[in-house]
């Protein structure tokens, strides 16, 4: 693999995926950890390139916090995230930082976020001059800025009888993107929803100072699908948008709009979150996401798992800078304005060889009597590649038995439609008769940074934390 970036950074950022987050500030499940810019600070030192933050007023709503509302969770102050993101934004990449924010404040606590935002980032913060973008900048021309994205506040009441004034003045203050999705069996009313009853004129006044200043400040305009799914991917105008949709609204998208999803992120961003019923932080798989095109698949980075080692894996690619550029078929448009149709049966274009010689390093990084009491360990390794679904294919090598240097020297071949889209997964572990086998170590590689040759394979832990010794002796040819 290469660990330098080589990719084309100059292409609007609808062109790359971006290693995204989900409730970026929450430590555990969805319900009642705490919050904190610890898992921000983590995130950002992985190489994270997206930040989720969902904004609420504290108890006495004069200051913001971080917290999912309506849960258990114990909030931090949205200052402390931001300067904490200020601190580590570019410790691990140059490229941009994109914060997106769910925004649940009334009008004046939007202007103090606008005012938060401006003196902690200074310099560091990009917003455009104009209106709205007709095209969205490259990560090259972004590096080292931070990047803000969220619903616009709109700048007018929206038609409302106001009590005791009897006029009618317009009220913009809107629910946040994924409130119905999170939490559907309770009113996911943002606070200024719930106060449109009050509304008077000296809110309409308010409104119209503090919603441009909180505006110009949104690089990345985002929204939820009104009205028909087919409508909100529509490309139509000039201006470039952010749309957000729950991993259940993808695969129902995928199913009857999947060429309309394509060609929406050519120069839109899409992002998929997590469906509300994943209070555990546990993940989705996300290549239906990649698969059409979706920029931004926010995963909980939180945890650890399966589909989270993919995720990792995923961004392991480009010199891990968070930005891995899109294949060329998903951006392309024939003659007869045709896109890439996900549906499509492709051919094979290339065939993988991956020989696993042999592997050594547990009796370093494990005690004598971690695997089991009284022998040697017996390590397998099972090899697969996830990808498209007809690229899937799982492979496991015999049982080397009490061993702790287990020589396996078992050749597998991987047949691969959309081997840009494809990774190898590699985990072994440590057959036992009377229970569940134990975890030996895992890694995910991208296909398409993998160089031929014989290679040292370093493993990681559930975490996604490499194991200082365990290696694997592999080949990997290209035929």
């Amino acid at each position: 693999m290469s660990f330098q970036v080589h990719h084309d950074m100059n292409a609007p950022l609808s062109h790359y995926f971006i290693y995204t987050g989900h409730n970026s500030y929450l430590t555990g499940n969805q319900l009642s950890s705490e919050c904190s810019d610890a898992p921000v600070i983590k995130a950002l030192q992985r190489g994270v390139r997206v930040i989720e933050l969902d904004l609420w007023p504290n108890s006495t709503k004069d200051d913001v916090n971080v917290l999912h509302g309506r849960t258990l969770t114990a909030p931090v102050k949205l200052i402390r995230c931001l300067k904490s993101i200020k601190e580590h934004a570019f410790v691990k990449s140059p490229y941009p930082v994109i914060i997106t924010l769910e925004d649940h404040l009334t009008h004046d606590l939007q202007a103090k976020v606008a005012e938060m935002v401006t003196q902690i980032f200074g310099e560091m913060l990009y917003y455009p001059h104009g209106e709205c973008l007709a095209e969205f900048p490259s990560p090259e021309s972004l590096k080292h800025r931070v990047v803000i994205s969220t619903k616009p506040p709109k700048e007018y009441l929206e038609t409302k009888h106001i009590k005791d004034k009897g006029s009618i003045l317009t009220n913009g203050r809107e629910s946040s993107e994924e409130a119905s999705a999170k939490e559907p069996e309770v009113d996911e009313r943002s606070e200024s929803d719930k106060d449109d009853e009050d509304v008077n004129v000296c809110d309409y006044k308010l409104v119209q100072r503090a919603a441009p200043i909180y505006k110009r400040l949104i690089t990345i305009h985002a929204g939820k699908p009104k009205g028909s799914l087919k409508d909100a991917l529509s490309v139509v105008g000039d201006e470039v948008k952010r749309l957000s949709l729950s991993e259940q609204e993808l695969e129902k998208a995928a199913t009857s709009h999947g060429i309309e999803v394509v060609r929406f992120t050519q120069r839109n961003l899409l992002r998929v979150y997590p469906k509300g019923t994943r209070v555990t932080s546990s993940n989705y798989k996300p290549h239906i996401g990649w698969m059409h095109g979706a920029q931004m698949v926010a995963f909980n980075m939180q945890g650890y798992g399966k589909s989270l080692w993919l995720m990792q894996g995923m961004f392991r690619a480009n010199g891990e800078c968070g930005y891995v550029k899109k294949p060329d078929f998903l951006m392309q448009t024939s003659s007869h304005n045709e896109v890439f149709d996900p549906k499509r049966t492709l051919p094979v274009k290339k065939t993988l060889k991956v020989k696993v010689y042999m592997g050594d390093g547990w009796h370093l990084d494990f005690s004598q009597t971690h695997f089991d009491a009284f022998s040697p360990p017996d390590f397998y390794t099972k090899v697969r590649i996830v990808g498209v679904q007809a690229d899937a294919i799982k492979k496991k090598t015999k049982i080397i038995e009490d061993d702790w240097t287990p020589v396996w020297d078992e050749e597998f071949t991987f047949a691969l439609t959309v081997p840009e889209l494809a990774l190898l997964q590699i985990v072994v572990r440590e057959y036992d008769v009377s229970e569940k086998d134990d975890f030996g170590g895992q890694t995910c590689l991208p296909v398409s940074e993998i160089r031929p040759g014989i290679r040292a394979v370093s493993l990681y832990n559930k975490k996604g934390e490499k194991l200082k010794s365990v290696r694997l002796l592999m080949r990997f040819q290209f035929v």
